[in-house]
């Protein structure tokens, strides 16, 4: 029988599903290859045989009690685990001490307090001393963001680990274990089997309880298509469809909303697709390219609010990570649009394949060697620093290809500025020509 997937010890047959897929080695553990593979900062503590005390935060359903639990069998630690949630400084006394027999005993300690933010700051403060002294190891394990909900005395004494919300692939892994499990398939089609995942919303636990649900059936004549799945396990599946039709054109349509300046549309489709369980990332991808597609330099500041959001989703997760999508879809439904640059770079990239390979005009090549100078390389160039007004007006186009405009910039948001600054630079350019023919 397998251990667990979720921290408590495997029971005997007619056990939970999830009770009877629990890992047996953090090597079985899904969905936290970061931490625990290669350089994750467990996979490294473990090298060394030396646990520090940790904060696991992270979504419910991702393996946090079970990590704890493996992480002392791993390192010799004897396993104490209570919840905050029925546990009080009477009971934590009772672990202390038991913790202080043990240690004179030659064994430490792993306590694990789950929903340790459920603690009050006082406490929190009771851990400190037996945290300091060696007596305990202490993994807490949150949904919380820990900086707003934990003491900073604890906090500088713990070091605090992400947990990721279980993704596609790893939700897939789950019922493919289950359906080991049980010796036979999902009742379901491959399309409530994608909404049997967005249900999960990255909840592993729930995810194999909504299996059990489904294996209870029995045989069914026919798989269960998404409406059937809805009925069976009672909760509504979402009207979205990750890898065909019903993800495209979701995309779509927050996109056409940002393009089309409708804060408000855009907001809706977003929290559809959030609702739907779409990955947080695979939006804000679309939505870094929308700032440089669609905006540009109309504001430039549309790039730094998109790459700004996609980064603070990283550091916070989900759901605190969400209100970061949000504010860059604000942002870039109101922003001024413009596809000039994107313009502009395809003709480009046109003209670049349309000329082949035009040696650049020779004034404009470095020239390392006698032989390179004697050729004309470099010769004749002016530097523009040394200039009226920093700007010499030479040519720098290839000699056998006319000088084209690419870049039209738009009368909208800061590209008029811009506009500005290109007209000022064509001025220059004509004087100077103007100059070089006297």
């Amino acid at each position: 029988m397998s251990d667990d997937l979720f921290g408590r010890p495997a029971s005997a047959a007619g056990a939970p599903l999830a009770e009877r897929l629990r890992p047996q080695s953090l090597a079985d553990v899904i969905g936290q290859d970061h931490l625990l593979k290669g350089e994750g900062p467990l996979a490294r503590m473990l090298a060394a045989r030396r646990l520090s005390s940790l904060i696991l935060w992270g979504p419910p359903g991702t393996g946090k009690t079970t990590i704890a639990r493996l992480l002392a069998e791993q390192v010799g630690l004897a396993f104490s685990p209570i919840s905050a949630v029925f546990s009080g400084v009477a009971d934590l006394r009772k672990v202390f001490d038991t913790a202080k027999g043990r240690r004179l005993a030659g064994t430490g300690t792993l306590l694990f307090v789950d929903e340790i933010h459920r603690f009050n700051r006082s406490q929190q403060d009771a851990f400190l001393p037996y945290v300091e002294d060696g007596t305990v190891v202490l993994v807490g394990a949150t949904t919380e963001n820990p900086s707003f909900e934990l003491n900073g005395a604890l906090l500088s004494r713990a070091r605090v680990l992400v947990l990721n919300r279980l993704d596609d692939f790893a939700l897939e892994a789950l019922l493919s274990r289950a359906e080991d499990e049980m010796g036979r398939s999902l009742p379901i089609d491959g399309d409530a089997r994608i909404a049997l995942r967005a249900m999960a919303d990255g909840d592993g636990r729930y995810c194999l309880n909504l299996a059990e649900a489904l294996f209870d059936l029995g045989e069914l004549a026919e798989p269960l298509d998404p409406a059937g799945l809805a009925r069976a396990v009672q909760r509504r599946a979402p009207l979205y469809d990750k890898a065909q039709e019903g993800h495209y054109n979701l995309i779509s349509a927050l996109h056409k909303s940002l393009r089309g300046s409708d804060c408000d549309a855009a907001l809706y489709w977003l929290a559809r697709m959030l609702a739907g369980g779409e990955q947080p990332l695979y939006i804000l991808r679309r939505l870094v390219r929308f700032a440089v597609e669609d905006i540009g330099l109309a504001d430039p500041q549309a790039l730094v609010q998109a790459t700004a959001a996609k980064e603070a989703y990283d550091f916070l997760g989900s759901p605190e990570g969400e209100l970061a999508v949000a504010q860059a879809v604000i942002y870039l439904a109101t922003a001024p649009k413009s596809n000039a640059a994107y313009v502009a770079y395809k003709e480009s990239t046109k003209a670049a394949r349309d000329t082949g390979s035009l040696m650049p005009p020779m004034h404009i090549l470095n020239a390392p060697t006698r032989l390179m100078k004697d050729l004309g390389y470099g010769r004749n160039y002016n530097y523009d620093h040394d200039a009226e007004d920093g700007f010499s007006g030479q040519n720098y186009f290839p000699e056998k290809m006319a000088r084209r405009r690419f870049y039209r910039p738009v009368e909208r948001g800061f590209e008029r500025e811009i506009t500005k600054r290109l007209d000022y630079w064509n001025r220059l350019r004509h004087k100077r020509a103007a100059e070089n023919e006297e």
